[in-house]
C-alpha cells in the first residue's frame, strides 16, 4: 500500500472539511484512505519554522509522494527536503515567483501543484472594503511576516490604496499573542477596517479573527466563506476546498505512474464573494445593493 507523506503549515481543525476534499480528489482518481492508501499526517500548527523538520521526516518514512497544503511555505520546505520524491503544493503565491516551479506549464523536476491565487487578491479585498465601509480614514491591513511573498501583496495593496486614495496602515502578526495585541492597537490607531491577509495561521485563528474584529467593531474581510460564516463581515477569495480537491487528484495521477514534471499546476478559476447582513447591520453599514447583487451568497 502507498504511503502519502501530508505536510501542513496550520492545525487539523479549521482545515477537516478541506482534508475532506482532498480525499474525494484521492477517490476521484481510484485511491480510498485505508483501504488502498495510506495517509502520514504532519501539522505544523501555525508555526512554520518546523515545516523543514517535518518535511524530513516524511522524507525518512520513505513516502511515495508528499502533498504540501498551508501555502508556499510547506511546498518550499518539502522542495528542500528531497530532489526525489514526488512533491504536489498547494500555495497561495505565484509559485513560479516564490520559488516553487521555474514554469507553470512544465514545471520539470520532481514537483507540481495547485496556485489557488488567493495571496494576490488582498488588493481587490481592499476595494471591496472600502466601496462597503467608505467612511474608514485608515484601512489596516494585517499580514504573517513570515510569508516569502509577504513583500509583494503589500506592495500590490499599497498601489491599489494610492490609486483610490485611500489611506492604509500595516500590522504584522505570526503567533497568538501577537494577532491578540494587534487589535487594540488598530483601535488605537484610528483604523475604521480591515484587511485580513490570505494566511493559513490566520485560518487556524479563524474564530479568533472573527471574535476580535466583533469585539472592537472593525469590518473585516477575509479569504474564505468560513470566516462569515462565523461571523465575519465578508469574504473574497477562491474556493479552497477546490483547490484541495485538485491536489487530490494530482497526488493519484502520481501514484499511477504520471511524472509531477510533466503536470502543469493547475491554477484557480473560481471566485466568490460572500457577505454576512446580519454583522454589516450589527457594525451600522449599509450594503450597496450593487454589492449584494455581485455577491455569490449573502447571509442573512
Amino acid at each position: 500500500m502507498p504511503v502519502i507523506g501530508f505536510l501542513h503549515s496550520a492545525s487539523p481543525e479549521p482545515f477537516a472539511q478541506f482534508v475532506a476534499a482532498f480525499r474525494e480528489g484521492l477517490k476521484d482518481v481510484g485511491y480510498v484512505e485505508g483501504q488502498n492508501v495510506a495517509i502520514e499526517y504532519r501539522w505544523a500548527n501555525g508555526q512554520y519554522d518546523r515545516l523543514p523538520a517535518l518535511a524530513n521526516d516524511l522524507v525518512k518514512r520513505q513516502v511515495a509522494v508528499i502533498v504540501a497544503f498551508g501555502g508556499s511555505p510547506s511546498g518550499l520546505a518539502a522542495k528542500k527536503a528531497t530532489a526525489t520524491i514526488p512533491i504536489v503544493f498547494s500555495a497561495g503565491d505565484d509559485p513560479v515567483k516564490v520559488g516553487l516551479v521555474a514554469n507553470l506549464n512544465h514545471p520539470g523536476e520532481n514537483i507540481t501543484g495547485v496556485s489557488v491565487l488567493i495571496g494576490s487578491l488582498d488588493a481587490k479585498k481592499l476595494g471591496l472594503l472600502h466601496e462597503i465601509a467608505p467612511k474608514a480614514p485608515v484601512i489596516g491591513v494585517l499580514e504573517n511576516p513570515t510569508l516569502p511573498a509577504v513583500k509583494d501583496r503589500l506592495s500590490s495593496v499599497q498601489e491599489a490604496a494610492r490609486n483610490a486614495g485611500q489611506q492604509i496602515q500595516v500590522f504584522f502578526a505570526s503567533d497568538e499573542p501577537t494577532l491578540e495585541a494587534t487589535f487594540p492597537r488598530l483601535a488605537q490607531s484610528g483604523v475604521g477596517a480591515l484587511v485580513v491577509g490570505a494566511d493559513p495561521f490566520f485560518n487556524s485563528q479563524r474564530d479568533q479573527l472573527v471574535s476580535l474584529a466583533a469585539r472592537y467593531a472593525i469590518p473585516a474581510i477575509y479569504e474564505t466563506r468560513e470566516y462569515v460564516v462565523a461571523g465575519g463581515l465578508m469574504s473574497y477569495g477562491t474556493k479552497l476546498a477546490e483547490g484541495y480537491r485538485q491536489v487530490g487528484i494530482h497526488t493519484g495521477r502520481i501514484l499511477k505512474g504520471d511524472k509531477p514534471g510533466d503536470l502543469p499546476v493547475v491554477q484557480s478559476s473560481k471566485f466568490e464573494l460572500v457577505i454576512n447582513m446580519k454583522t454589516a447591520h450589527a457594525l451600522g453599514l449599509a450594503v450597496p445593493n450593487s454589492m449584494q447583487l455581485l455577491a455569490d451568497e449573502v447571509i442573512e
